[in-house]
């Protein structure tokens, strides 16, 4: 059967200069003031601070955004999470990344390595069989013409998260001795990454949280370097910690990533100061259109659980005052709106609860400035979680 060619233009959300009200819903849209506010602030953070930016693209998977922070943003580099996502970025000219993650598959390291030759490439790990099957990768891909070919790999601790990583101090040793001695390796240095650490509402217990972490990262690091090896590189932190990481005089690198466009979630992670931490504004939406008004204080917009992720919450609704976001179901988002105030086909502008898994059902960002659509940015990677 031969399928048929999509309309010109309908296959869009939206065109460069139409108005705010022209774009189809439910779309993600990126308020252009706040994104590039956004940037500029973690850029001022990260030298204040005194420690390289490495932007995590997990968050937005898009090639544009990522040239933006590295091109305008200070970020030395990304991070991406899984090979296939990187693969898309590095196509896109992407050229400096960091994939914060254990890649194992022999169908994902293949990957690794073809990547590795065409940008910088260095890859978490936390098991010796794992930094085995590495370098045998890379010395076959020697043998084959990869002449030169190195990869750079970081041992990855479990800092308090629970989740990847080996045990801090000797167990860490003895993989970064593993990964020193492996051929067409290199020690890159230390990962270590306390994700849960990231949404804990109080700046206190926040603290709390991180200075384990950061002290299991300190002694590591100086065992490694005991050993005399080398540990330069200790990276991690996200956009709920890396004001405490960085400051720590033991990270010389953050991955924070939803800065860039902050969400429901993260507006309920306060900082010593008061406020929002790092003081970033709300740059993500997700648009969407009244399609029913069945009853007295109740009305049904378009973006339901394939447009948005709930995981963290549902979603806050920005515009119009007085609306809360009730229920989510596929299509469907149910608004409780008590004043009576939503007519059919209004919009309302929604704060997803969690932006990144929201970014990824979304093949657009349709990028706005004062009420008209200036851009429209692919989601390059959407769907790349392999």
């Amino acid at each position: 059967m031969q399928l048929s060619s999509p309309e010109p233009g309908l296959d869009i959300p939206a065109r460069p200069g139409d108005p705010l009200s022209a774009v189809a819903t439910p779309a993600l849209v990126i308020d252009l003031d706040a994104f590039e506010a956004n940037v500029a602030r973690m850029r001022d953070h990260a030298a204040r601070l005194g420690v390289r930016l490495r932007a995590h693209a997990k968050t937005h998977k898009s090639a544009d955004i990522a040239q933006a922070q590295v091109q305008g943003g200070g970020a030395v580099g990304i991070c991406c999470q899984k090979v296939s996502e990187a693969m898309a970025l590095v196509r896109a000219g992407v050229r400096d990344v960091l994939i914060a993650n254990e890649v194992v598959a022999p169908r994902a390291i293949a990957g690794l390595i073809r990547i590795a030759t065409r940008a910088r490439v260095a890859v978490c790990a936390d098991n010796p069989d794992n930094v085995a099957a590495l370098s045998r990768a890379v010395m076959a891909a020697r043998a084959e013409g990869a002449e030169g070919l190195e990869l750079e790999v970081l041992v990855e601790i479990d800092s308090g998260a629970g989740r990847c990583g080996c045990a801090p101090g000797a167990a860490a040793l003895a993989l970064a001795r593993a990964i020193d001695a492996a051929p067409g390796l290199r020690l890159g240095g230390l990962q270590a990454y306390h994700g849960a650490a990231q949404h804990i509402y109080d700046p206190v217990a926040r603290a709390a949280a991180l200075a384990g972490s950061i002290r299991a990262a300190a002694e590591t690091r100086d065992a490694i370097r005991a050993a005399g090896l080398p540990c330069d590189r200790v990276t991690g932190a996200g956009t709920g910690s890396f004001a405490i990481e960085g400051a720590s005089g033991v990270y010389t690198e953050i991955q924070a990533g939803s800065y860039v466009f902050m969400d429901a979630d993260y507006a309920r992670v306060a900082d010593p100061a008061g406020g929002v931490t790092g003081g970033f504004r709300q740059a993500l939406f997700v648009l969407a259109t009244v399609m029913s008004t069945p009853a007295t204080g109740r009305a049904v917009c378009d973006a339901g659980l394939k447009a948005l992720a709930v995981d963290s919450g549902l979603p806050v609704v920005a515009e119009p005052a007085g609306v809360t976001y009730a229920e989510a179901s596929d299509e469907h988002g149910t608004l409780a709106d008590p004043a009576g105030r939503l007519a059919l086909g209004e919009t309302v502008m929604l704060v997803p609860g969690h932006c990144d898994p929201t970014c990824n059902l979304h093949d657009w960002y349709v990028c706005v400035r004062r009420g008209r659509v200036e851009a429209l940015w692919p989601v390059t990677a959407r769907g790349r979680v392999f």
